[in-house]
């Protein structure tokens, strides 16, 4: 059995993200983006947006779907499920989701 170790890597800190809004950072190469949601609810899903081929999700609108807390594209305005990185208008579509936890005030994404 094998067991991975897990690598978490600073990005900000938490207080630069507003509520309802996303950043990007880039981690070993990867663009990723990182939203916050009121009661402290954080989320990470690559930043690229399958749909337009633009790196841009963490530009997006952040909301719900029906209680799902949702981001939609800025340029053709798919939204993609924030917990699983599930295209909601193309079910055939997703994005990889990362780790995301805030330590001492600091963002800290899982390294992809």
């Amino acid at each position: 059995m094998t067991t991975s170790v897990r690598t978490w890597t600073a990005v900000c800190a938490a207080d630069a993200v507003p509520e309802y809004a996303g950043v990007a950072a880039l981690l070993d190469g990867v663009q990723v983006a990182i939203f916050h949601l009121p009661g402290d609810r954080w989320y990470a899903l690559s930043n690229w947006d399958p749909c337009s081929g633009a790196a841009v999700l963490s530009r997006g609108i952040v909301g719900d779907a029906g209680g799902l807390p949702v981001v939609a594209s800025p340029v053709y305005k798919e939204r993609f499920a924030l917990d699983s990185g599930q295209c909601l208008d193309d079910p055939g579509v997703t994005v990889a989701v990362y780790g995301v936890r805030v330590r001492g005030g600091v963002v800290e994404v899982e390294s992809p």
